[in-house]
């Protein structure tokens, strides 16, 4: 049975963010509860100990934003998730002990739909302290367009292997002049890349690079993932790496990524650019420096502006920008912020990206 919230001596806003909380603990929906409830901007407005409860209550309780546990008796996270995205879908933070780094389910929710996600933390002394971006998150998420995401959310995503059972995908270097490949996304990017990668045919003329904004640790999972569901070898991106054709390097979280005099990777963690690292920026503006207006730069969904002063360049120099447009992103922020600087090239829609990408690599090459 769901527990009753309790209201708090606090003044709230006209218009708080409405909150359920999804998890098994009693404890830490009393905790979390407490936690947001202190913020006059949120409101929870129900908690469930479990998937079957939270779909219930979500038609009656219509929150903004719900933080769902992943592991939970009767009905997990990623199926509750699965059945959100189908039947409610509204922006979805994962919060759960098993969000932590490396962990599968996390890149699973994330490309399910989930908006974001935040790590349990593991002594419960340490919960105010730990979960201090909670609120953040969750008002942020609020701001995120979700819509129903059947498609994707009916699908199974595979399940890893061992790797010793997968065959090798072919890979070559790139011939002189052919042009690169950088893809760059924040908040909703695991999803839009999940769509998009998979979308790459396996003879793909170029090499690509992709920037999403993400901490450290968790990179290395969403590769394997995209690496599982697409034709093209995906790898997070290590020092020394080539550019090579049939191959898409990741950068991985926590560090920004160029390339040297010999066109390897270099990794660094330089300051944040834009309050991030990896920085799309940083990676574009390297790219450029290297292969000048032979570059087709993808914006897709996320929040701020990364991305755009390396747009401006590189469409100024003729290169090829391609913008998301708004219906499909769940954030439209990082798109928006290159259009609106007349950087975009064009301006597309998710399902319509991967046969651009082609198009545009086709014209670079002719011309």
């Amino acid at each position: 049975m769901a527990d009753k919230v309790v209201s708090q001596e606090i003044t709230k806003s006209p218009n708080p963010v409405r909150v359920m909380v999804v998890d098994d603990s009693a404890f830490m929906r009393f905790a979390i509860t407490q936690q947001l409830n202190a913020d006059p901007d949120l409101q929870v407005v129900g908690t469930a100990s479990n998937g079957k409860e939270a779909l219930l209550l979500i038609p009656q309780m219509k929150p903004d934003v719900i933080t769902l546990d992943v592991e939970m008796p009767h009905l997990d996270g990623l199926s509750t998730l699965r059945e959100i995205m189908k039947n409610f879908p509204r922006p979805v933070i994962m919060f759960s002990s098993l969000t932590k780094e490396g962990a599968a389910e996390t890149i699973q929710a994330l490309m399910l739909g989930a908006v974001d996600f935040i790590a349990k933390p593991d002594n419960r002394l340490d919960i105010r302290s730990e979960m201090g971006d909670i609120a953040v998150k969750i008002k942020q998420a609020a701001k995120a367009k979700v819509k129903s995401t059947t498609a994707i959310a009916s699908r199974k995503l595979p399940s890893d292997s061992p790797k010793s059972s997968k065959p090798e995908k072919p890979v070559r270097p790139y011939r002189k002049n052919t042009p690169v490949i950088l893809i760059g996304s924040s908040t909703g990017g695991p999803g839009a890349l999940n769509e998009i990668i998979p979308a790459l045919p396996a003879n793909l003329s170029s090499p690509v690079m992709i920037v999403q904004h993400m901490p450290s640790g968790f990179t290395r999972s969403l590769a394997e993932r995209l690496n599982s569901i697409s034709p093209l070898k995906v790898k997070e991106a290590e020092p020394g790496d080539q550019l090579m054709v049939g191959q898409i390097l990741l950068a991985p979280g926590g560090f920004h990524m160029i390339l040297d005099d010999n066109e390897q990777v270099v990794l660094n963690q330089k300051p944040t650019v834009h309050g991030v690292r990896p920085s799309v920026d940083v990676t574009l503006n390297s790219v450029i420096q290297r292969f000048g207006k032979n570059v087709v730069a993808v914006i897709l969904t996320g929040m701020g502006s990364d991305g755009t002063l390396g747009a401006k360049i590189l469409h100024s120099a003729g290169g090829h920008v391609i913008a998301e447009h708004e219906s499909t992103c769940v954030v439209w922020g990082m798109p928006r912020s290159v259009v609106e600087a007349g950087a975009a090239s064009e301006i597309l829609p998710r399902p319509q990206i991967a046969k651009a990408i082609e198009a545009a690599i086709r014209d670079m090459v002719i011309n």
